[in-house]
């Protein structure tokens, strides 16, 4: 007797083997790696193509000659406008008085005279005003650099309940002419305030204005803004203080910026006048941007050529010595990588 079987017959479809989803994935696998090439590839012409000159243009003989010559040209003219006034300064430093009058571009037409930079150095006595200059630039650029980073640090670090009212308040001070305050600023100069001192024919009195540098303090702020703001939770865990966060941590980082206010805070007071011509009227305190052309009248034009030569060296060197640092912080880029 036959029994018949009331279970219907299955329609599921059998399972594919591992080896059959194995030959699918390897399959699989080169047309992903294809297609990401592909796109990579586009992403990289569609780069190129946003350039001045496409790839496709830059290959045409015509396109990458004119453009190479031009930037040739270009180059020279921007050498010989920046560095070809240096070089003929550092030529009249050493050069005849004569021959500076009648033949300015000769090379040396009756020989160098290095009697220009002792007289200069010795008997007009730059040496005195050179050290005048740097004690004001050292001065300066320590007021600076503790105003602009401490300001920043309290702005952007700290960011107490009144901070973008202060940073407000700072910005605003951007928007003042220089020239409108120097009545204020030299009234305060002869009567501080609290201290009632007379600051005139004191280097003080050019320190301090010095590091009211509002652009100092935002530049040092934005910089700030970019650190990672867990470093400095994670210090504040371990137990550091306000002063142990910004000597410790916030100050090591900060490095690419403080060159770049170096940078600006010496050269600024390298070559002010102004200011240092009000408030040091003693010839004996004098830096070489105020004390050179009240002797220049009285100067040899050849001594004079070789004193404006020494008076530039400092500003060159710095420059030299920090120009790594300098270029680093002036992206204003983030302080750690990763």
């Amino acid at each position: 007797m036959t029994t018949t079987s009331d279970t219907p017959p299955s329609t599921e479809e059998p399972l594919p083997s591992v080896g059959a989803a194995t030959g699918q994935a390897s399959a699989a696998a080169p047309s992903a790696i294809l297609a990401g090439a592909l796109r990579r590839t586009k992403k990289r012409s569609d780069e190129e193509d946003r350039h001045a000159v496409s790839s496709s243009d830059w290959r045409r003989a015509s396109v990458r000659t004119t453009l190479g010559t031009s930037q040739v040209i270009l180059l020279v003219l921007l050498v010989v406008a920046c560095v070809g006034p240096l070089l003929l300064l550092a030529k009249f430093a050493i050069t005849p008085t004569q021959d500076i009058i009648r033949t300015p571009l000769a090379i040396f037409p009756h020989g160098v005279d290095w009697n220009n930079l002792h007289e200069a150095w010795f008997t007009v006595n730059i040496r005195k005003y050179f050290v005048n200059t740097i004690v004001l630039a050292a001065g300066s650029w320590f007021m600076q650099v503790l105003v602009a980073t401490t300001g920043g640090f309290l702005i952007s670090v700290l960011r107490p309940r009144y901070a973008k009212a202060l940073q407000s308040a700072v910005l605003a001070t951007l928007f003042v002419p220089a020239v409108v305050l120097l009545v204020p600023l030299y009234l305060t100069i002869l009567n501080t305030p609290i201290l009632h001192l007379n600051l005139i024919n004191n280097y003080f009195g050019v320190w301090l204005p010095a590091g009211a540098s509002a652009f100092n303090v935002v530049l040092v702020a934005r910089f700030f803004d970019n650190l990672p703001r867990e470093i400095f939770e994670a210090a504040r865990v371990d137990g550091a203080g306000p002063f142990r966060l910004f000597w410790s941590i916030v100050l090591p980082m900060s490095k690419p910026i403080i060159g770049v206010v170096s940078v600006f805070a010496v050269i600024a007071s390298w070559k002010d006048f102004l200011w240092p011509f009000l408030v040091l009227s003693n010839p004996d305190l004098q830096p070489l941007s105020v004390r050179l052309p009240s002797i220049e009248s009285t100067t040899d034009k050849g001594v004079l050529m070789a004193a404006l030569a020494i008076s530039t060296l400092i500003p060159i060197v710095l420059f030299l010595v920090f120009q790594r640092m300098f270029l680093r912080g002036a992206g204003l880029g983030g302080a750690v990588k990763g």
